[in-house]
C-alpha cells in the first residue's frame, strides 16, 4: 500500500551558488558528511548535491506535514550498482516505524541545468 509519493525539481546552478557562498556550514546544515564527500568525489559536485537535495524535499513532501524530519536525518546514498537510496536516521528512522513504512524508493534523474527525484513511500 502506498503511504506517500513526493516530486522535487531543483535548478543545479542555485545549489551552486549557494554552495559557494555560504560554504561548508551550509552544507552541513543539509547533507551528512558521507554525502558532501560522495558529491565532492565527483566530475561534478553541484549536480549530484542538487539531486540529493530534491530527494529529500521530494521525501519530506511524501511524508505531508505528519512529521518535521532534520534534512541531516535523511541520507541519500547508492547500491553498489549506483541505484540511490534513502538512508533513514534519527526522526525519520523513528517515523518510518511509527507509520510502518517499509520500503522507500527512490529516482533521481537530470538533463541541463535541472535535477529531479521522486519518492514513493510504501507500507
Amino acid at each position: 500500500m502506498i503511504y506517500g509519493i513526493g516530486i522535487d525539481l531543483i535548478k543545479i546552478e542555485r545549489m551552486k551558488e549557494a554552495a559557494d557562498k555560504w560554504g561548508r556550514k551550509f552544507l552541513e546544515r543539509i547533507f551528512t558528511e558521507s554525502e558532501i564527500k560522495y558529491c565532492y568525489e565527483r566530475k561534478e559536485p553541484y549536480l549530484s548535491l542538487a539531486v540529493r537535495f530534491a530527494a529529500k524535499e521530494a521525501l519530506i513532501k511524501a511524508i505531508g506535514s505528519e512529521a518535521f524530519v532534520p534534512l541531516t536525518d535523511i541520507e541519500i546514498m547508492n547500491f553498489e550498482n549506483g541505484k540511490p537510496l534513502i538512508k533513514a536516521k534519527g526522526k525519520l528512522e523513528e517515523f518510518f516505524r511509527e507509520k510502518s513504512i517499509k520500503h522507500c524508493h527512490l529516482s533521481l534523474s537530470h538533463e541541463k541545468e535541472f535535477g529531479i527525484a521522486c519518492v514513493v513511500l510504501e507500507r
